[in-house]
This record gives structure tokens, sequence and C-alpha cells, in this order.
């Protein structure tokens, strides 16, 4: 076997986006090693969050929003350890999937019309996956990504605000401090790629931005369980696993339970 096909296993890179990482530099089946492996955390504290959504029967939403969770960090890492276009698709349209699952949870309780919220999103989110399998985003998927994110801000503001427990306040301020770090991963890695590339040792901002999100995406779903069950009147409460992860415990009513 020839040089060039163990490099590259995958064949030629033919995504639109190629991260500050050396290509098959850790193994002839990884494109990008610790881009891959980065996701990790993101699936396992995903995990952590469904199995606790389906030990206290939270609502399907839920299950659903840490699946999709685990969906998004498995497609990033088939996209990143191939560089191939056509499953560059598997992380790009589960991060539009997930964030307007994110919308459906924040916004569904004050939606007085039910049926019509899930089922525009179901077909936007259809008809985003079916361009962005004919059209190579590159700008235009970013500004589209941010504007959803922006779409959940007043409304996860507006759940801190109400909510008096400091616990989960504290989930609200890990959740932004993670995402502005994160965000800082993931420019440094991008503006300074080519200072980076001759350094001894790569710092992998974008790696840091997998693993941040990924405690990003839990925080963010623990505080919104948190705040769906104060509204149905569960007496949350939030607890910690060896006295330092944080997640919801539940008290339903016995009519409920």
């Amino acid at each position: 076997m020839t040089d060039s096909v163990v490099s590259s296993f995958w064949g030629p890179v033919t995504s639109t986006v190629e991260l500050c990482e050396e290509n098959y530099a850790h193994s002839s089946y990884i494109a990008e090693f610790y881009n891959t492996i980065s996701n990790v955390p993101c699936i396992l504290l995903a995990l952590i969050g469904l199995i606790n959504a389906l030990r206290q029967r939270f609502e399907k939403r839920f299950s659903v929003l840490h699946i999709s969770n685990m969906i998004l960090a498995i497609g990033s890492m088939i996209f990143h350890g191939t560089l191939q276009h056509v499953l560059q698709q598997s992380d790009e349209t589960p991060m539009v999937w997930e964030m307007l699952l994110y919308i459906y949870v924040l916004y569904s309780p004050d939606w007085h019309y039910r049926s019509t919220m899930p089922t525009f999103l179901f077909l936007y989110g259809a008809a985003f996956a079916v361009v962005h399998s004919l059209v190579r985003f590159r700008i235009g998927f970013k500004v589209h990504y941010i504007i959803l994110c922006l779409l959940c801000i007043p409304r996860m503001y507006k759940y801190y605000i109400q909510t008096k427990e400091r616990a989960a306040k504290r989930l609200a301020k890990l959740y932004v401090a993670t995402i502005l770090l994160g965000t800082l991963c993931w420019l440094f890695d991008r503006i300074f790629c080519k200072k980076l590339s001759h350094w001894y040792i790569n710092p992998q901002g974008h790696a840091w931005w997998h693993v941040l999100m990924g405690f990003n995406s839990y925080f963010a779903n623990t505080f919104l369980m948190f705040c769906r069950a104060q509204q149905l009147g569960w007496q949350p409460q939030v607890v910690h696993l060896f006295g330092f992860f944080p997640y919801v415990k539940i008290q339903k009513p016995k009519k409920q339970e």
C-alpha cells in the first residue's frame, strides 16, 4: 500500500470546512484525530441526561433533546473522522435540527396553537436538510445557525429571571460561561490557524470547542428540565452526584405518578 493511500484512507478531502489540525497525523483511519475523539464527552453527558430523564419520567421532549445531542456528536465524529462532503451533512444538519428542537422546548409551553409549532419546525428542518444536501453553504450556514441560536436567548433569559433557585441559576451561568469560552476556542483556532501550525504543540481549539459545547448542552438541558418541572409543580431540586456533578431531582404529586 502506498504512503498516499495510507495517509488518506477515506480519499481526498472534499468537505467545505477543514479545521486547524493536521490530517491523518495519528491514524490512517481518522482524518482529524482530536476533533473526532473530543465528541466523546458530549455523548457521555447526553447519555447521563437521557438516563435521568427516563428514570424520573420527564416529558418525552427532553429524552428527544438528549438523544439529539448524542446524534449531533456522533455525526460530528463521522465528519471529522473522514472530512468527506457527503458526511459533512451528518454534522451540520443535526446542528440545525437540534436548535429547532431547543426552540420548541423553550417556546412550546406558552404556544396556544400547539400543533402548529411542531409541524412548522418539522417541515422547516426537513426542507433545510434537502436544500443543504444540494447546496454547499459556507458563510450562509454559519449565519443561519447563529440566528437560530439568537432566537433562544430571550426565552432562556426569561426563564433565568423567573427562577429563584440559586443552584438552577448557577446552571444557567455555566451554560453562558461554556458557550463563551467555547466560542473563544473556536475563534482562536480559526483566526490563528497559520501560526498554530508552526507551534510545537497545537492547542486544538476546535477540539476544546467540542468538549465545552458538550458541557454547554448538558447544562442547558438540565436548566430547562428544572424550569419545566417547576412549571408543572414537580418540586425540582438541583442535586449533585459525587458532590459536584449537577442533575435535576423531582418529586411529582402522587396523582401524577
